[in-house]
C-alpha cells in the first residue's frame, strides 16, 4: 500500500501537481473500486436483514417461550426472503486485510517534501490533524449518512448507534493523522455513491425462489 500510495504521488508529480492529499483520494478511490464487487454482496446482505428485522421481532414475541418453533420459523422467513445471515461476513473478512493495510500505510507513511493540502499543514500531523475541525465534521457527517443508507430498523439501540458512531468517528479523527482523516472521508463518500447506486431502484423479494435483486 505504501508502493501504491507513490505510485499515485508520482502520478500527481507527473501531472504537474504534486500533492501527497491528491495522491490519498486516488488510491482510496481505486481501492473502493477494486473491492466493489465485495461491497455489494455485503451492503446488500446487511440492508436484507435490516429489512426483515420487524418480521423477525414480531416472531420472537410470538414464539418466545417456543425457542425451537422460533428457530424453524425464522429459518423459514430466511429462506422465503432468499436471504443469507453469513453472506455478509465473507466480503467483510476479504477486505478487513485491504482496509488494515491502507490504513497503516498512509499513517506511517515517510512523506517527504511538502505534504500540505488545502488548508492541511501537514499530512502526518496529529492532535489535532485538523485545527478547523473541518475533517472530523465531515467524518461524523458521511459515517452518518452512509449508516442511514442502510438502515431501516428504527429501533432505540439503532438510533443510539446512529448518533454514537459517527461522534467516535469524528473524535478519533482528531486524534488521526490528517491524511487518515481525508482517506475516511473520501471512502465514505465513494461508499455513499456506491451504496444509492446499488438501491436506486426498490428490492424485490421473488418469493420460492430465493431470490433478491
Amino acid at each position: 500500500m505504501k508502493s501504491a500510495l507513490t505510485f499515485f504521488y508520482n502520478l500527481t508529480v507527473s501531472a504537474g501537481i504534486p500533492s501527497y492529499g491528491l495522491a490519498i483520494i486516488l488510491l482510496t478511490i481505486a481501492i473502493k473500486m477494486i473491492l466493489y464487487p465485495l461491497t455489494v454482496k455485503q451492503v446488500k446482505s446487511m440492508k436484507a436483514m435490516s429489512e426483515l428485522q420487524p418480521k423477525m421481532k414480531e416472531l420472537q414475541e410470538k414464539y418466545k417461550d417456543n425457542k425451537e418453533k422460533l428457530g424453524k420459523e425464522i429459518g423459514e422467513l430466511y429462506q422465503k426472503a432468499g436471504v443469507n445471515p453469513l453472506a455478509g461476513c465473507l466480503p467483510l473478512l476479504v477486505q478487513m486485510p485491504f482496509l488494515i493495510a491502507i490504513f497503516f500505510a498512509i499513517k506511517e507513511y515517510n512523506y517527504v517534501g511538502d505534504s500540505s493540502f488545502l488548508w492541511l499543514q501537514n499530512m502526518a500531523q496529529d492532535n489535532p490533524s485538523d485545527p478547523l475541525y473541518i475533517l472530523p465534521v465531515l467524518s461524523a457527517l458521511t459515517t452518518w449518512v452512509q449508516q442511514k443508507q442502510t438502515t431501516v430498523d428504527s429501533s432505540a439501540q439503532n438510533k443510539m448507534m446512529m448518533i454514537m458512531m459517527p461522534v467516535f468517528i469524528g473524535y478519533i479523527t482528531i486524534t488521526f493523522p490528517a491524511g487518515l482523516g481525508i482517506y475516511w472521508v473520501v471512502g465514505n463518500i465513494v461508499q455513499i455513491i456506491q451504496q444509492w447506486w446499488m438501491y436506486r431502484k426498490p428490492r424485490t423479494v421473488v418469493q420460492g425462489q430465493g431470490e433478491v435483486r
